[in-house]
């Protein structure tokens, strides 16, 4: 499929409109991130969600585009609701993922480049100990079916209250790190058992943990507001 890309613009590609597809595919890519191994697979994903019924403008995909389930990995698609035979809208979970509030988030610290500088193997190493990441990883956190519970229930709550997070942190989170409307009595035995085992670890896939320095500010008074400097360290984490 990679050979049908056609550049139309400097990081964007287009997947022309063929076969069962309902409109073209469009890329945002370097050519270097399209020729890293299983790229093929994934444009492949941007063909397939091009022919779901409804779907508009095109079958997009982000720079994170690589080989997912169903939708690509990075995959975006709008859909019209009058395709759904008068229902109010489209749910797809192949598109949606099924990673419980997968995101990416920045944690600020007080160090400055300078005092990590010299020590990076020290500390990857001790992330690597200390953070259970990969394939089938387990968290070192074990959970009582009450405590699993009280994480299903109250959310952020639960790991402020036994101190993995401050309350302040809680002032930052959306709905404070717990939606009111939450039914954990929907919540089957299996995925409480499975998702027990996973609290506390990173997980694969695109999922990362990195040290990174403030490199430039472009918003000096966003900056303030979050806490954040040139120069400063800062440790950012894609998890879910």
């Amino acid at each position: 499929m990679i050979d049908k890309l056609i550049s139309k613009d400097k990081n964007i590609y287009e997947l022309p409109q063929e076969g069962k597809m309902r409109v073209p595919g469009r890329i945002y890519s370097s050519e270097s991130l399209l020729s890293h191994p299983g790229m093929d697979s994934a444009v492949q994903q941007v063909a397939n969600v091009a022919q779901l019924p409804g779907i508009v403008n095109a079958s997009m995909a982000m720079p994170d585009i690589h080989w997912g389930y169903g939708f690509p990995i990075g995959g975006v698609a709008a859909f019209r609701s009058n395709s759904t035979k008068g229902k109010t809208g489209v749910i797809s979970p192949g598109g949606v993922g099924f990673d419980i509030n997968c995101g990416v988030r920045l944690l600020r610290t007080d160090l400055v480049e300078s005092d990590i500088r010299g020590k990076q193997k020290e500390i990857i190493d001790e992330l690597y100990k200390e953070v259970p990441a990969g394939l089938g990883s387990k968290g070192k956190i074990r959970l009582s079916d009450r405590e699993l519970e009280s994480v299903l229930s109250i959310g952020s709550k639960w790991a402020e209250e036994k101190g993995y997070l401050w309350k302040s942190d809680l002032e930052v989170l959306e709905e404070n790190g717990c939606i009111d409307t939450a039914l954990p009595e929907h919540v089957s035995d299996y995925a409480r058992k499975r998702g027990s085992k996973q609290v506390g670890s990173l997980g694969s896939g695109n999922h990362f943990l990195e040290v990174q320095k403030v490199d430039e500010v472009f918003d000096e008074a966003a900056a303030k507001a979050f806490g954040l400097f040139e120069g400063q360290a800062v440790v950012m984490m894609h998890t879910g």
